[in-house]
């Protein structure tokens, strides 16, 4: 049984090709620098938007037309995993992505819930031996049902804390059995929505210890994928404790787990922060904790987080920029934690959407990789820059003066002048780059 007859293999036909369900930019076997494009970009199709998503929203009932669901409770389940292995195989993705509760439904009790899950993974590490696709990470679904009401690692309830523990123990269980080059953690509800309730030390104590205690646990089993944090500043709670990599950052100093994990970093995220997505890739690159992307983008018109797939080159374009300065993934990669739009509901959309996205970060990969080559905005910025490199610069920078010094140097200096940031032309230049593709 095929569940996307209408598609045969995706393959890249380069950008003169009018066939919708080709390639245009991406071509897995070119070499960008020193790697492939496949390499470079480690593209992974999100399990839940991909194969459980319906379409439905607050003011709707699902609309996607998807040939499995007439199956219900683990029959489900099966029938999912052997259509996202015909998806994966027939896109030629390297890697994907799930929570627990994407591809197995819960029981009435957690061990009940175990042996449904124990059973899927079987199935899915079945699948993987006659399949190139890998698992890029693995995270648990700690947000949806009642009980995580007030929370997981920050819950109020110390019986939901052993349970979220818990369900994080066999997370990481699944990573290893599954070798997951990493493991997520998303806070979908460790946060507050008002202070009047709210034990916000405790809290963040309770978290840094959760996290200490998979840290553990993941050394005990021996796991050797890389954990994750994604931030997210809202939704669903109002006040999200890993707002975002910057606070997240501050987080793992204060309670000595910088060593443990690195972030993945989510664009319509950075968006719901107030910041632009290279912005929160620049704070993880230069700190050292950039480790993988959830590669999507955010309607500007719209307050929320609708998880769109990615097609805005310059985002891109900047994107690929920050990833290749950080020397590119080691275990991460771009994941689409995107859906489709509630008015795409057949089954050859999902491809459609999947390959804007590739070449959507293959054109970024190119023009990010020349950008760099020719240092055009490195020598740039070197000039702008240029007086610490020299004089009373370079003292600062080496630390080598004190405010008396830098009174006594500036006191009588009659004229301070600037360089201009040229924020237009760099900004043509970019589109020059972008238009040479």
């Amino acid at each position: 049984m095929s569940f996307f007859p209408e598609v045969e293999t995706v393959g890249y036909e380069g950008k003169s090709s009018n066939n919708p369900l080709a390639f245009k930019h991406y071509n897995p076997d070119e070499v960008v620098g020193d790697r492939t494009m496949r390499e470079h970009l480690r593209f992974s199709v999100a399990y839940w938007h991909t194969f459980t998503g319906d379409g439905s929203d607050p003011f709707g009932s699902g609309t996607m037309l998807r040939s499995w669901d007439r199956y219900t409770g683990m029959d489900l389940a099966k029938k999912r995993v052997e259509a996202s292995f015909e998806f994966f195989s027939k896109l030629g993705v390297p890697f994907f992505c799930f929570h627990d509760r994407d591809i197995a439904p819960e029981g009435s009790t957690l061990r009940e819930t175990n042996r449904k899950l124990d059973e899927i993974v079987a199935l899915i590490k079945e699948y993987m031996k006659t399949n190139d696709v890998r698992l890029l990470w693995n995270t648990a679904q700690l947000f949806h049902h009642p009980r995580f009401v007030h929370g997981a690692a920050t819950a109020s309830n110390a019986d939901v804390y052993a349970y979220a523990a818990a369900q994080v123990k066999k997370g990481l269980e699944t990573a290893k059995e599954l070798d997951a080059q990493n493991y997520v953690f998303w806070g979908g509800r460790e946060g507050y929505d008002t202070l009047l309730n709210t034990d916000m030390a405790l809290e963040l104590d309770n978290m840094a210890r959760f996290l200490r205690m998979a840290v553990d646990y993941a050394q005990e089993i021996g796991f050797e994928g890389q954990l994750l944090i994604e931030p997210k500043p809202q939704e669903p709670t109002k006040h999200q404790y890993d707002y975002d990599v910057a606070s997240t950052y501050a987080f793992l100093q204060k309670y000595d787990l910088v060593d443990h994990f690195k972030m993945n970093i989510e664009a319509n995220h950075a968006t719901l922060a107030g910041h632009e997505f290279e912005h929160e890739l620049r704070v993880a690159r230069i700190n050292g904790i950039l480790g993988s992307v959830d590669a999507n983008q955010g309607d500007t018109l719209v307050g929320w987080d609708t998880d769109e797939f990615p097609t805005n080159l310059y985002a891109t374009t900047l994107a690929m920029y920050e990833i290749l300065k950080a020397g590119g993934f080691e275990k991460g990669g771009l994941n689409f934690d995107a859906k489709m739009r509630r008015g795409s509901f057949e089954p050859v959309d999902l491809f459609d959407a999947h390959i804007a996205g590739m070449d959507s970060f293959a054109i970024g990969l190119k023009v990010a990789y020349r950008l760099l080559q020719d240092q055009v905005l490195d020598q740039f910025i070197t000039e702008k820059y240029s007086s610490f490199h020299s004089g009373i610069g370079k003292e600062i920078i080496e630390g080598r003066t004190d405010f008396k010094k830098l009174e006594a140097y500036i006191l009588d200096k009659p004229i301070i002048k600037n360089r201009s940031g040229r924020q237009e032309y760099l900004k043509a230049v970019l589109n020059q780059y972008l238009l040479e593709v």
